[in-house]
C-alpha cells in the first residue's frame, strides 16, 4: 500500500511563541467515552451525537452534598430544570436527593408529571401565570414570589381556594462583587423588599417562611456568596425583630461554574473555577456572620451548570475543509450553534476522536448552518483532519438541550452511558416527519 498523501503545510515561525505559562500542550485524542469508544457510540447512535455520563452526574451532586454536609446539618440540593430538563437527566439528579426547582409552569409540569412531589418543588421565575399558582398551592409546592403583580396574583388565587399557602420571598441584593441582576426579585437596598413583606404581612392570606436569592451565573468568585449570605441572613434577623417572622428556609440559588471556559478568559476554566467546597465555605462562613450566633434555618442551593456541565460532550463529524482568506484552515462540521448554543459564550474544548497526524496550524471550527454566526471554535491549534473524521467537543451538559434551536437541521439524539457501559437514547433525534406534526396549512391554501 502506498504511503497517505498530507499535503504541506507552511507556517511562519514566531520567536517567543511560549507564554508565560509555557509551551501550548499538543491536542490529545478522545477516542472513547465511559469506556466505550466513539466509534461505536456513532454507529448506534449517529452523528452528531450528545452523550451523558450517569457516573459524572452522580459523582459531582454527591461531591455537592458531602460538602453541604460539613457545615450544615439541614440542607436541600435542588435541581435546576432549565439548565437541563431531559427525563433521564433529571431522574438521575432525584434518584441522588434532589428536589426540582422550576421557573415556569412548564418546566412545574414537567416535575409534577416525573413523580416529584409538590413538598420538593421550589417555583422560582418572574412569569407565573394564576393557573401555574393554582397548581403550585393546590400541590404544595414552595412558591418564591417575583414581584408586586405576583403577589397580588398570589393573594387572589389563595383567596378563591381558600387556602393560606407558605411563600418565599425573592430578594435582590445590590452590593455584591457580582454583575447585577436587578431584575429579578425585590431589591432590599431601596426597601422594596420591606415594602413587600408589610403588604403580605398585613393582608395575611399568604404565609412568609422563606427568602430567596440568585445572584447570578457562572460566577468564578466564592466570595460573592459570602456577601449574599450574610445579607440575606441580616435580613432574616430583622424581619424576625420587628415582625416577628419567622423564616424556615433560606435559599441562595446557584450559578456556581463548571469547568468550561469563558471567551474573556485569560486562564483555562480547569484551573481557575473554584471548588464546590470553595463556593460552600464562604457561604458557610457569611450565614454565620449574618446570623450572629442563631442557627441556621434550612439551606438551599438551586445549582445547575456546575452538576451537569462537566458530564457531557458533543460528538460531530468532519463535514469538510477550506483555506479561509486569512490562511487559516476552517472545518465544517455536522454540528452548529443551533444545537451548541454555548459556543458563543464559551472557548469549547475540541479533541480529535482519532490519533491525530500532520502539523498542527491554526483552524476554524464551523457549523453546518448557512449563517456566518455559526462559529463553534475559533483560533484552536489543531492537527489535519479529512472529511468522516471525528471530534469531541466537551463540557457540553448545561443548557444546549434546553436552548437549542430547531434551525436549518435537525436535532440529533441524546444519550445517556451508565457506569456499566450501557448506552441508550434519553431523547431521539428529530426528523422531517417531527416537524411536520406541528405544522398546519390553511384550507385555501391545500392544493
Amino acid at each position: 500500500m502506498s504511503p497517505r498523501y498530507e499535503r504541506p503545510v507552511i507556517v511562519r515561525h514566531a520567536l517567543g511563541g511560549a507564554d508565560k505559562f509555557g509551551a501550548a500542550n499538543a491536542v490529545r485524542p478522545m477516542r472513547d467515552f465511559e469506556g466505550v469508544s466513539i466509534a461505536e457510540l456513532v454507529a448506534a447512535h449517529g452523528s452528531p451525537l450528545f452523550l451523558f455520563s450517569e457516573r459524572l452526574l452522580r459523582q459531582r451532586v454527591r461531591e455537592l452534598r458531602s460538602q453541604l454536609s460539613r457545615r450544615f446539618d439541614d440542607f436541600v440540593v435542588a435541581w435546576s430544570y432549565k439548565t437541563n430538563y431531559l427525563g433521564a437527566i433529571c431522574e438521575v439528579m432525584h434518584q441522588e436527593g434532589s428536589w426540582a426547582e422550576v421557573v415556569s409552569g412548564m418546566e412545574l409540569e414537567k416535575a409534577l408529571g416525573a413523580g416529584v412531589p409538590g413538598a420538593r418543588i421550589l417555583f422560582n421565575g418572574p412569569a407565573k401565570s394564576a393557573g401555574d399558582l393554582e397548581v403550585a398551592f393546590r400541590t404544595g409546592v414552595h412558591v418564591h414570589v417575583d414581584h408586586l403583580d405576583e403577589l397580588e396574583f398570589a393573594e387572589r388565587v389563595a383567596e378563591r381556594l381558600g387556602l393560606r399557602p407558605q411563600v418565599g420571598l425573592r430578594v435582590h441584593i445590590g452590593d455584591l462583587p457580582v454583575q447585577q441582576w436587578d431584575r429579578f426579585g425585590f431589591t432590599l437596598d431601596n426597601g422594596s423588599a420591606d415594602q413587600a413583606v408589610r403588604r403580605l404581612l398585613r393582608r395575611g392570606v399568604l404565609e412568609l417562611t422563606a427568602l430567596h436569592c440568585h445572584i447570578g451565573t457562572f460566577v468564578l468568585d466564592p466570595a460573592a456568596y459570602r456577601h449574599e449570605a450574610r445579607a440575606l441572613a441580616r435580613f432574616l434577623r430583622r424581619l424576625e425583630r420587628e415582625h416577628g417572622v419567622r423564616i424556615d428556609s433560606l435559599d441562595l440559588g446557584g450559578g456556581f461554574a463548571s469547568h468550561n471556559t469563558l471567551h474573556q478568559q485569560y486562564l483555562p476554566g480547569e484551573e481557575l473555577t473554584p471548588s464546590l467546597g470553595q463556593y460552600v465555605e464562604q457561604l458557610a462562613d457569611g450565614l454565620d456572620e449574618g446570623l450572629e450566633g442563631a442557627p441556621p434555618p434550612r439551606i438551599v442551593l438551586e445549582t445547575g451548570r456546575a452538576m451537569v456541565d462537566d458530564a457531557a460532550i458533543l460528538v460531530a463529524t468532519v463535514l469538510a475543509n477550506k483555506r479561509l482568506a486569512d490562511g487559516r484552515r476552517g472545518v465544517v462540521l455536522d454540528a452548529g450553534v443551533n444545537i451548541l448554543p454555548t459556543a458563543w459564550w464559551y472557548r469549547h474544548d475540541v479533541f480529535p476522536a482519532q490519533e491525530p497526524r500532520g502539523l498542527a496550524e491554526p483552524t476554524v471550527f464551523f457549523g453546518p448552518l448557512c449563517m456566518n454566526i455559526d462559529v463553534v471554535r475559533e483560533a484552536l491549534m489543531f492537527a489535519p483532519l479529512e472529511a468522516g473524521e471525528r471530534v469531541v467537543i466537551g463540557h457540553v451538559g448545561a443548557y444546549n438541550v434546553t436552548q437549542w434551536m430547531q434551525f436549518i437541521t435537525l436535532r440529533p439524539n441524546v444519550v445517556l452511558v451508565s457506569e456499566r457501559g450501557e448506552h441508550a437514547v434519553i431523547r431521539r433525534a428529530e426528523t422531517v416527519a417531527t416537524l411536520l406534526q406541528q405544522e398546519e396549512v390553511p384550507p385555501w391554501l391545500r392544493r
